[in-house]
């Protein structure tokens, strides 16, 4: 009889199987291969994932969070729905936001604050070079967020973040306009964002963040427009 203990698996860090199912759900739902309104099945998801439904329902609840996923009356889960109707509301509310924390940036930074704004433009910059659209929509949460952070209020912060969180899967849907090809101008957009902060110069920086706004909300209204045959749930 042979003396060799069988195989250990590697033991599963406590909340590792949360995050795992949350980052794979998260992706599918952002890059709409997860369609608006399709149902979310925890068994389905348990035997996917190989695990108990408890990360399952974990996952679940950091989506439901974050807008991703509702729990419908009878405790079904869904993908959220993108409400189109009241997009409008989304965008001005948007647009006020990259205005307002990309001002309070300008007068308000720090060293530091510049430092991981420019961090994040170069991920931003090399997920463009790549054409990885989860990449691009990530990067540039974050170096918004960071722009938020620098303006140093934390209402305004939170309500941006919030925002482009929640739009994410339209930001999925203004990549797609372009192939996951984005124009090497809209790169620059946010160099020119970070000169005017650096700068100290709210007003050039209220101007960029506004046109830049207004290309991006022009963009995906143009291609949401013009796609109507596209199998996306109202």
């Amino acid at each position: 009889m042979s003396n060799v203990p069988p195989p250990v698996k590697p033991e599963r860090k406590r909340g590792s199987g949360v995050k795992h199912v949350y980052d794979v759900l998260r992706d599918e739902i952002i890059d709409l291969v997860l369609q608006p309104g399709s149902p979310i099945d925890e068994i389905q998801l348990a035997e996917r994932f190989t695990m108990s439904r408890t990360p399952i329902r974990e996952a679940l609840v950091r989506l439901a969070g974050e807008g991703l996923v509702t729990t419908l009356p009878n405790r079904s889960t869904v993908v959220s729905n993108i409400n189109f109707l009241s997009m409008h509301t989304f965008f001005d509310a948007l647009t006020l936001m990259y205005r307002v924390t990309t001002r309070l940036a300008a007068e308000y930074h720090t060293a530091e604050d510049l430092k991981i704004i420019r961090q994040w433009q170069a991920e931003f910059a090399h997920a463009v070079k790549n054409q990885d659209a989860l990449a691009m929509i990530s990067t540039n949460r974050d170096f918004h967020a960071a722009i938020a952070v620098a303006g140093q209020n934390t209402y305004y912060e939170g309500l941006f973040i919030r925002l482009l969180d929640e739009g994410r899967r339209i930001l999925r849907l203004y990549y797609q306009s372009y192939q996951d090809r984005l124009p090497p101008e809209f790169v620059t957009e946010h160099e020119n964002i970070i000169a005017a902060i650096a700068a100290r110069d709210i007003e050039k920086a209220d101007q960029l963040a506004l046109e830049h706004a207004n290309q991006i909300v022009t963009q995906i209204q143009r291609f949401i427009s013009g796609d109507r045959r596209q199998k996306i749930a109202l």
